[in-house]
């Protein structure tokens, strides 16, 4: 238990870092409010789910271990759904309703999309 407490831990840390500099990264790039460097860890970190969920387990393939450190780990530190939820009430103060309902409509499909391309990949 302790093993597996620590890997969560290293992959959380890694991959809360690795969002907090891509996130930031991505909105600097662009003009506006519109929370793309959130959206676009989010969808990354879909993608990276569906994709190490699907990789064959055992000789051969992903161990227990890799696995809960690249999902449960990497993935989750790396993805947030609290800041996403946080964005979107702030994107719906005032008249941004609409902008808050694009945003979350968005993230929604295109990580769904993620997650199976991801799957597909390693399927392949």
């Amino acid at each position: 238990m302790i093993r597996d407490i620590l890997l969560v831990g290293i992959g959380s840390f890694v991959g809360g870092s690795l969002r907090m500099v891509i996130s930031k990264y991505v909105q600097l790039a662009v003009a506006g409010s519109f929370p793309l460097g959130t959206m676009v860890v989010n969808v990354v970190g879909c993608f990276l789910i569906g994709l190490l969920s699907a990789l064959p387990a055992g000789n051969g393939g992903i161990s227990p271990a890799v696995r809960l450190l690249l999902t449960t780990g990497f993935c989750g530190g790396f993805t947030t759904f609290s800041t996403f939820m946080n964005e979107n009430v702030t994107l719906a103060k005032g008249d941004g309703f609409t902008l808050s309902l694009l945003y979350t409509l968005a993230s929604l499909a295109l990580g769904f999309i993620a997650v199976l391309a991801g799957r597909q990949m390693a399927m392949r």
